[in-house]
């Protein structure tokens, strides 16, 4: 996740849990990165990054994690960590795609906000259509 015209870059950032993620200032001033897990409410750290500098944090625990800058209040991105690689956001119409995924049986999770819907679904040889949730 980078920071740049006060803006942190991407909005919504998909990191796998376990795994090193880095936060960058590729600004011109200083910033903070302020990051807590959401459901929770357990800060995750909060840290000063100079500009050109940057800092790398592992996420731990599965979740929605909300990063701040309290330097400057209007900045502000949410980072979901997962332990699994099939996440991703939908198209404009809803839909999604995963590629690889192995057969078997899942719980598929679709979120909006607060709003979340699991549904049970069963991932079969060749393609897969799953209706609305």
């Amino acid at each position: 996740m980078d920071q740049v015209s006060a803006t942190f870059t991407p909005d919504l950032l998909f990191v796998r849990t376990g795994q090193p993620v880095e936060f960058r200032n590729s600004d011109d001033t200083l910033h903070n990165v302020h990051v807590g897990n959401v459901e929770t409410k357990e800060p995750s750290f909060n840290v000063a990054i100079p500009t050109g500098e940057k800092y790398i944090y592992t996420f731990q625990k599965d979740g929605f994690y909300h990063v701040g800058c309290d330097i400057h209040p209007a900045m502000s991105a949410e980072i979901y960590a997962a332990s699994t690689p099939f996440v991703g956001r939908t198209g404009t119409d809803g839909s999604f795609s995963f590629a690889e995924v192995p057969i078997g049986t899942y719980i598929l999770r679709a979120q909006n906000g607060a709003e979340k819907k699991d549904r049970e679904v069963e991932v079969k040889a060749g393609a897969n259509f799953i209706p609305p949730l």
